[in-house]
């Protein structure tokens, strides 16, 4: 194939359905130029099909592109009249519909025009690679293999390699690479087995939960409240689930199962449900259509009940014991008291962990190369927190395995199969484990396996990590009940948050502090990096005051747990692990309720002012500073990056400044920053028309939906680095970091001469503010908040083209801040948040 194959310049992708065009998106998001074929349409636009596609992507939620603009790199194409364009493309992705005779048509007729050294791949669930490779030409099958995203490709982790038998190894290596680099993927090679790995265990473990829902005659909501969050799976859980990936998908992929598995010892309970075919039949698909196992009318959830055939309000609640249980006991204590219970709940949930434990040991050698792929690949394609192995692990390998054994027995178990030799071989043991940090246990092999060396896992300083593999964070150079400074043997300090959310409060302040000091003296450079996201949720200013004593309205009620921003609202409720509200972030991890109730409003101006000094110290240090962001960067973390020399954020990344949304404005240097930003860009000394985009951004309290997003609102610098992989981010910020140190890196100067807006420029927002307030758009509370973000942002009432220096702007920071923080509506509206998690509008 030649060096060319190192290089990915440009794809193509057949089918601008919807797993088609969202790979397209994705592609284009790693700055791939993309060709986008579908069949002609309309004699007058052969291209209508792919062009409808793409405007499609633009209204999606979540979004499958970074930012709107990159849609303009999908370029439409038909199979009537471009496929010479193919030859051109490095990576050519099928993506049609799940049917053999379909797919291989089709590589008939796109197989002559491919390029000397394209890889060819097939995007399929579980057909069989083998099977499809067939229809390809024999001499060009080297170059064929399977390629299996998860749905939605820009956000699920997972992707299936699966070669076929004549897939070339050096071409699936380089695949492997980009995939995880350039598309930030968690690769897993998968055996050419029907539904390949995370399927084939995700699937039978939501129809051994149908199975058993049905017999201990659980709700479908009582179901969902089982097992979603409660067990460390996200919070669609199983029904929520299925209407999100698409009812006639999933009985598709159970229908494989069926077809492709006869010899499968489950293979009985390989069938489409009769409730499910019903609701395919009368088109309820899910959430495409609005309509599946859940439905919303107006703001109320309602779930189908099956006795009825009816939509009733969902409503499933789960036993207090058993929540409590499931919370605070240790892995091996919730299974022994699940085990015993006579409680139907606690059975129900024994019986669906029992038999995915059975299923993924009997099934582990046919599918997949050792545990850690299993269980790698069922918690980045379904967002499981452990993996079926893990948890057994987790809870006592021996103990677990004898009940399984016993529930097999007493013909409990779905299947009478045997469990493999090599599980009472590890049960037998007192030191063998399935996970460790020597390796995970391949029963083909019988001994442990290491991770791939492959050249691209070495960007992995610290990769995903599972039960058994200690997470060794370097050596520390000095720690504290907030903040560790370490290094990994290099020349490079890194700087880690232990705060919860990794919010800010003072002693995270003087952390920050004296690891710069560290740094100057010792260290050539300073990274700032949480070992696990987000970046920062802001500034907490619990730590500034005393707690007072919770009065009898709050006694025993801790806040709402947050909410995800409501443009993530679907993705991050399904997907996300973390899911937080910006607003509530800003009221809930300030916790402003008890300082306002301190009174102590002087201690929070001090803090305030340390915040103002903190940022500065990062700008203006000897060595250069990085920002390694990934996740939510709320707030004063936002402020922090945008104060150090160099941001490095991965794609998903959410940043903004959003005090606004609970009454306050940005206090941490981050209007003063945006002042400096308009000014440096002003044209004949004017940095209205630019300050005009940033005050905007500060004012609606936007927050980015993604790094490429945050550049454009000016969170990010267009110098700033985006990484796709976040398990390469550390990686990535520390040669940043260096080559800024290996340049000579002189600190900025000091800017003392910054012309400000003005009076001039508060007078021209303020008159649009007036027309809002007159026409209902905006509170009179609004138009205060408004109107100190504008005074603060053009300088104050000075006359435009003034010069200012940076503290003229801290000082209206700290002053706008505190005086917003006094008011009884600022104060009305965190205290409402707090206690319900939704913004007010007073």
């Amino acid at each position: 194939m030649g060096d060319q194959r190192f290089f990915i310049r440009k794809a193509a992708v057949l089918g601008a359905g919807v797993m088609g065009a969202q790979i397209a998106a994705h592609l284009v998001n790693a700055n791939i130029e993309t060709l986008l074929f579908e069949l002609p349409g309309a004699a007058d636009n052969p291209n209508a099909n792919v062009i409808k596609a793409v405007e499609k992507l633009k209204k999606q939620e979540p979004a499958p592109l970074s930012v709107k603009a990159k849609a303009t790199y999908i370029q439409p194409a038909n199979y009537e009249q471009n496929l010479e364009l193919l030859k051109d493309c490095d990576l050519v992705i099928e993506a049609i519909a799940e049917r053999m005779d379909w797919k291989r048509d089709l590589y008939t007729k796109v197989a002559p025009y491919l390029g000397e050294h394209t890889i060819f791949a097939s995007n399929t669930s579980g057909l069989s690679i083998n099977q499809l490779a067939e229809a390809f030409p024999e001499a060009l099958r080297h170059r064929f293999c399977g390629i299996h995203f998860f749905n939605p490709p820009r956000y699920m982790h997972l992707v299936e390699l699966i070669p076929c038998q004549s897939s070339d190894a050096a071409m699936l290596d380089h695949l492997e690479g980009f995939l995880v680099t350039y598309l930030g993927k968690g690769v897993i090679r998968a055996k050419d087995t029907p539904n390949f790995i995370a399927n084939r265990i995700g699937v039978f473990s939501l129809l051994a939960t149908m199975h058993h829902g049905r017999e201990f005659n659980f709700g479908f909501d009582l179901v969902d409240a089982l097992t979603g969050s409660l067990i460390g799976r996200p919070k669609s859980a199983t029904f929520r689930t299925a209407d999100v990936v698409g009812l006639d998908t999933l009985a598709h992929v159970i229908n494989t199962m069926r077809d492709t598995l006869p010899d499968d010892a489950w293979h009985r309970y390989f069938a489409v449900p009769d409730w499910l075919q019903g609701l395919i039949q009368a088109g309820a698909l899910g959430e495409k259509v609005k309509r599946g196992v859940y439905q919303k009318v107006r703001n109320e959830i309602q779930v189908l009940d099956l006795p009825s055939q009816a939509y009733r309000l969902s409503a499933g609640e789960v036993n207090e014991d058993l929540k409590r249980l499931l919370k605070y006991s240790s892995p091996a204590e919730k299974f022994v008291a699940l085990r015993n219970s006579n409680e139907p709940q606690a059975q129900f949930l024994w019986s669906i962990f029992r038999d995915l434990f059975h299923y993924s040991a009997v099934q582990l050698e046919a599918i997949a190369d050792n545990v850690r792929d299993l269980d790698l690949a069922v918690r980045w394609g379904f967002g499981w927190s452990q993996g079926p192995f893990e948890s057994w692990q987790a809870a006592g390998w021996k103990q677990i395995t004898e009940w399984v054994q016993e529930d097999i027995a007493a013909g409990k178990s779905m299947s009478q199969a045997p469990l493999p030799q090599w599980v009472m071989t590890i049960a037998a043991s007192e030191t063998q484990r399935v996970h460790s940090a020597q390796g995970a246990f391949s029963p083909s092999s019988g001994k442990l396996q290491l991770r791939s060396r492959l050249p691209v896992y070495q960007r992995q300083l610290f990769p995903d990590r599972l039960i058994g593999e200690d997470a060794v964070y370097g050596e520390t150079i000095f720690e504290t009940d907030a903040v560790r400074l370490w290094h990994i043997g290099d020349q490079i300090a890194i700087l880690s948050f232990k705060s919860k959310m990794h919010t800010v409060g003072i002693d995270v302040l003087q952390g920050i502090q004296h690891a710069i000091k560290e740094a100057e003296q010792n260290w050539r450079a300073l990274v700032i990096w949480q070992t696990e996201p987000p970046f920062s949720a802001g500034a907490n200013l619990q730590k500034a005051t005393e707690r007072p004593k919770p009065d009898a309205q709050h006694a025993g009620k801790p806040p709402a747990p947050p909410a995800p921003p409501s443009a993530f609202q679907s993705l991050l409720k399904q997907f996300k692990k973390t899911a937080q509200d910006t607003v509530l972030h800003v009221a809930h991890e300030l916790d402003l309720a008890d300082v306002l109730m301190a009174k102590k409003l002087a201690e929070v101006e001090g803090m305030i002012r340390l915040f103002q000094q903190t940022s500065q110290a990062l700008r203006y240090s000897m060595i250069p500073t990085i920002a390694a962001v990934d996740g939510l960067a709320l707030g004063g973390g936002c402020e922090f990056v945008m104060h150090c020399d160099r941001a490095v954020a991965t794609l998903e990344s959410y940043i903004g400044l959003v005090e606004v949304g609970v009454g306050l404005l940005p206090a941490g240097g981050g209007c003063k920053e945006f002042a400096m930003r308009a000014a440096k860009s002003a044209k004949d000394g004017d940095p209205f028309p630019q300050l005009k985009h940033y005050y905007q951004t500060v004012a609606m309290a936007e927050l980015a939906k993604s790094a490429e997003q945050a550049k454009e609102l000016g969170y990010l610098r267009f110098a700033d680095t985006v990484v796709m992989n976040r398990f390469e981010l550390l990686y990535v910020a520390k040669a940043q970091a260096l080559a800024l140190a290996e340049a000579g890196y002189r600190p900025p100067l000091r800017v003392r001469e910054i012309p400000v807006a003005g009076n001039t420029g508060i007078a021209t927002i303020q008159s649009q503010l007036v027309n809002m307030r007159a026409g209902g758009f905006i509170s009179e509370h609004d138009y205060l908040i408004a109107n100190k973000v504008a005074h603060v942002m053009c300088g104050g009432d000075l006359t435009p083209g003034s010069l200012v220096d940076e503290d003229w702007f801290l000082e209206l920071e700290r002053t706008a801040f505190m005086s917003l923080l006094a008011t009884e509506k600022t104060q009305a509206r965190i205290e409402y948040t707090l206690r319900t998690g939704k913004p007010l509008r007073n």
